[in-house]
């Protein structure tokens, strides 16, 4: 199981496959219904798989994030007390899909494409 900061293992037990965000400003009066429609109607997407599916506001200093459990919703929702999210302009009507490193940097206040982060690496042998 993929294991998000934000993510406490005891409400859920679904693995996360994917990260979206949606990208631009989202009317945060949604709730569950109204951000479920978007990701079925405008991302063309299943809001009943094991994916986030990240929207912000306008003003970029509130998140909600919209998960399914194997029987029902969780509606996360994540307020800066100061400062902003470093939240992707809307280019595209599709969902910008991240990865969970990209994820934590958002929640951590930082641009998503980072100049000086250590690439990933896969070793291979010790000596």
């Amino acid at each position: 199981m993929k294991y998000f900061r934000f993510f406490n293992p005891m409400l859920s037990k679904t693995p996360i496959q994917r990260v979206y965000l949606a990208a631009g400003a989202t009317d945060l009066r949604k709730s569950i219904d109204g951000l479920a429609a978007i990701v079925q109607m405008s991302f063309q997407l299943d809001p009943f798989s094991s994916n986030l599916f990240v929207f912000c506001n306008r003003k970029r200093d509130k998140l909600k994030i919209l998960h399914w459990d194997h029987n029902g919703f969780w509606l996360y929702y994540r307020r800066l007390e100061k400062g902003v999210f470093q939240w992707p302009d809307e280019q595209t009507t599709k969902p910008l899909s991240i990865s969970p490193r990209q994820f934590n940097w958002l929640l951590d206040g930082l641009p998503l494409e980072q100049k000086q982060a250590h690439p990933k690496m896969s070793a291979k042998f010790i000596i």
